[in-house]
């Protein structure tokens, strides 16, 4: 069946809350629209989870709010059939019970490498100390890895925390800074650009190329920040 991915148009179709698209010809994108918490993260994870042995799938792709289906073979797959059995299971798929490791992660809050700091502070109008309190209290779930290798979204941080994502990129952010982007955190796991706002950074390696696996993080891990120092 030649070309079957052509015969939907997916560009806006909805069912039982999930909206699906088509990305090029060899991918279907499962979206939950909405506010992300970390429940509804939970039911992708679960969904993940049931799609993963499915024939037409070669691999599923958790993000945040979404899910990317490789699909095994583009050319055979009927996507409105795809598209209904995922519709079919979603309503009774429930949270997935997060049974990752849990990642201590030791940070120094401040400092020179904090270069966001200040800003941060400002926004939310607590000071560092109350910053850092707040910050590392919750346990935080791993949404996805993606974006970079070994770069885990970091969902469950306090709300009063959150501030957006830089409009202009720094250029020069180092390899594990601690960050929040939005009402998630993150580590930073290469030196280079980045619109997060760093407040903080640690020591631990997210990604080493030549471990097994190479990512510190996985989906459904627990990351517990912890206050290794905090310098003003």
């Amino acid at each position: 069946m030649a070309g079957a991915l052509g015969s939907l148009n997916v560009a806006n179709v909805k069912r039982v809350g999930l909206r699906f698209s088509l990305i090029g010809c060899s991918a279907l994108l499962v979206e939950a629209p909405g506010q992300v918490d970390p429940p509804l993260q939970q039911r992708i994870l679960a969904l993940t989870g049931a799609v993963r042995d499915w024939p037409e799938v070669a691999e599923p792709v958790p993000g945040v709010g979404n899910l990317m289906l490789v699909l095994a073979d583009p050319a055979a797959t009927d996507p409105e059939t795809l598209v209904e059995r995922i519709a079919g299971i979603w309503p009774d798929l429930r949270p997935l019970p997060l049974s990752g490791r849990v990642i201590e992660v030791p940070v120094i809050y401040g400092g020179e490498l904090a270069t966001d700091l200040a800003s941060v502070c400002a926004q939310t109008g607590f000071g560092l100390e109350e910053l850092a309190r707040i910050h590392a209290a919750p346990d935080y779930t791993v949404a996805s890895v993606a974006s970079a290798p070994g770069f885990g979204y970091l969902m469950g941080m306090d709300p009063r925390i959150a501030v957006p994502r830089k409009t202009v990129p720094s250029l020069n952010v180092p390899k594990g800074a601690v960050t929040i982007g939005g009402r998630q955190s993150g580590i930073s796991v290469s030196h280079g650009p980045n619109g997060w706002n760093a407040i903080g950074h640690t020591d631990l390696l997210m990604f080493d190329p030549d471990a097994t696996p190479p990512s510190m993080m996985r989906p459904g891990d627990v990351v517990r920040f912890s206050i290794q120092e905090i310098v003003a």
